[in-house]
Parts: structure tokens; sequence; C-alpha cells
């Protein structure tokens, strides 16, 4: 390490940042500079500090670890690799990488009077051996090969669950587009609502969705797909494409059409164009283990199902995070989503997303 020093880079400010993500082989979208931006815009009460080891010859980035302060009255100050990412990595080659970076962001945590430190991971979690880390695997990724062409892949679907169901959709002449404007971002979000609303879960705030299609979409590393029954929508999915991998991000549905199934329709066309356009891999985003409808709605789509761990310092922070799901105000918020107007629930995400990340 004579050769390197540990440093805060601005990726809004060092040119080489997103170069380095984009080289990195966990390096994402949500790495990018631009995320950074999408959050702070956002979310005033976030803060980014992106951690780095950097050659002091020439000044290049060799390993980095993304972190953002996070203040709220409600749930206290804390550091997170990095909020509302569904799949993250430290971009690090090595434990070595890792653990020097990891006791930069305690150093860190003490200059900024923060008590607790959130780290996620995907790809990395081997590299990632620190007793004085507590573990959560609430969360699972499902995954899918695009190496076969689409009619084997087609075999791989459960017969009744998906590929019946993709049949019944196009046979009942639903129509899949391709959003282009604020308007369909527009249609999208209002299914969003509705749909969050069924499961009584928050919702984001619209400005995060249109600040994300504002940041990714013109660098065709978003799609927005809709699906369509005449001249109604009735389904979409937002997916994010970086490098390889295509991620499905948001999946809505306008549940008095769901016996059309636009949501199978809609995650066949993606992947029948992810693998046309060079993908390798099409991934259908984090999943709790306790959802486990949509945790069977991803295995029969022919997938792999992996871990993705969440590191906590102090570790006992963990254990407190494998029971939220089931906690009481956890269950307070749900019922909160589920009986409150619309004016009242939008308000209820801003909370939730202003104190949760």
């Amino acid at each position: 390490m004579l050769d390197n020093q540990i440093a805060i880079v601005d990726p809004s400010k060092d040119d080489s940042w997103d170069q380095f993500v984009m080289q990195h082989p966990f390096g994402w979208i949500c790495h990018l500079s631009g995320w950074k931006n999408l959050l702070e815009n956002c979310f005033p009460h976030m803060r980014g500090h992106y951690l780095a080891i950097v050659s002091n010859r020439d000044n290049i980035i060799q390993a980095a670890l993304p972190l953002f302060e996070v203040r709220s009255w409600l749930t206290g100050k804390r550091l997170v690799s990095i909020p509302s990412a569904t799949l993250f990595d430290p971009l690090v080659s090595s434990a070595q990488d890792m653990n020097i970076l990891f006791d930069g962001a305690i150093e860190l945590a003490g200059k900024l009077k923060i008590d607790s430190l959130e780290l996620r991971t995907f790809q990395s979690s081997a590299l990632i051996s620190n007793d004085r880390l507590g573990l959560s695997c609430v969360f699972k990724n499902h995954s899918l090969s695009l190496e076969k062409e689409p009619q084997d892949l087609m075999k791989s679907f459960h017969r009744s669950c998906v590929r019946q169901r993709i049949d019944r959709a196009l046979n009942s002449e639903v129509k899949i587009e391709y959003g282009q404007t604020e308007k369909d971002l527009q249609e999208f979000y209002r299914l969003y609502l509705s749909s969050r609303k069924r499961l009584s879960l928050p919702p984001q705030p619209y400005s995060f969705l249109k600040t994300l299609w504002d940041t990714f979409f013109p660098q065709k590393q978003l799609d927005l797909l809709l699906a369509k029954k005449a001249d109604l929508y009735i389904g979409g999915l937002i997916l994010f494409k970086f490098k390889e991998r295509v991620s499905a991000e948001f999946s809505v549905i306008d549940q008095a059409f769901n016996n059309l199934s636009p949501n199978h329709l809609l995650f066949w066309e993606a992947i029948k164009n992810a693998r046309q356009a060079g993908f390798r891999v099409f991934d259908f985003g984090r999943t709790s283990q306790y959802n486990t409808s949509l945790m069977d709605f991803k295995d029969r789509w022919g997938t792999q199902c992996i871990d993705l761990p969440i590191c906590f310092y102090p570790r006992e922070i963990a254990q407190k995070y494998n029971g939220r799901e089931k906690s009481l105000g956890y269950k307070i918020i749900q019922m909160a989503c589920k009986k409150s107007p619309e004016f009242a629930f939008k308000r209820i995400g801003n909370f939730c997303y202003r104190h949760l990340s």
C-alpha cells in the first residue's frame, strides 16, 4: 500500500470515475456518477462519499467503496452502500482492498458521527470476510443466462405458469410498446401507484422515476416497456441495461387485466430483445425471501437464484434487519398504505423513502 492512498473521489467532477466503473468486473449502473446525482437531487437527506484506493504514481483509481450518508430524525444516521440499488458491489478485486476500504468507512463514520454501516453485495461477497460485520441474506437474486436460442429458452420456462400465459397474452392481442416520452413514463407511474397500493407498499416519489428517466434513458441504459390492450395501458416494465446485463427493476400491472397475463408477455419481450441486442444475462431483480409469490414467479422462468448478502456494522444490526418485514412498524406502514386515499398514499411514500432509504 506504500504506492497507494485512500481518498474521497467526487464522481461528478472526476472524469475517470465512470471509466473505472465501466472497466471493473463488478461495475453496474448504480456505480455511475449519474446515480450519485440522482440520489442527491431527489433526496436532500443523502450525501455521497466515494472512498477510493488511488495510486500515488499516476492518480488512477484501484478500488472503491461508494457510501451515502443518510440522516433521519426517525431512523438515525447511517452510512449505506448504496441506497435504492437492487444490485450493488464494492468495486474491489481482493479481500485486502475490501479490508482497507472498510477501515476507511469506519474512520469516515467516526468523522461524521455516524454509528452504523450497511453494505450491500452481489458478486463480491466472497471477498468480504470481516468478523466485525453481521450478515443478512433476506434478499435473493434471480437471473437467466441468455446463451440459448429464444426457442430453447422458452422450453426452460414452466409450461402452465409461464409458456401458456405468454400464449394467452398473445392470443388476447396484448401489444408491447417501448416508451419514448414523459407521457409514457406518467402512464407507467399511474400503474405503479395502483400496483404499490394493491401490495400495501409505499411508492417511490415521481421525481425519483423522472430523474432516473432523464439520467439514463438518453444514454440508452434504461428501457420502458408498456403493455397495451386496445387503447389502454395495462402493464409496464422498467429495465436497466449496462455492460452484459439487463435488469428488470420496476414491474407494474393493472390488476383488472391480470387474466390476460400482460406481465408475462412484457418479460418475454424484454428477454428476447436483450438476447438479440447481445446481452448475456437477464436479471429479474431483487426479491425478499418472505415474498413467496414473487419468488415462485421468478423461479418458473428457469432462473438461477442466489443470495444477496447485506453486511452490517455493528454486527447486531443484522438481526434487527432480518426481522423488519415482520415488525410492528412495517405492518403499520402497510396498513397505512392500504387504507389511505391517493394523495395521502403519495405522502406516505415520500415519508418512507425520506427515512428508510
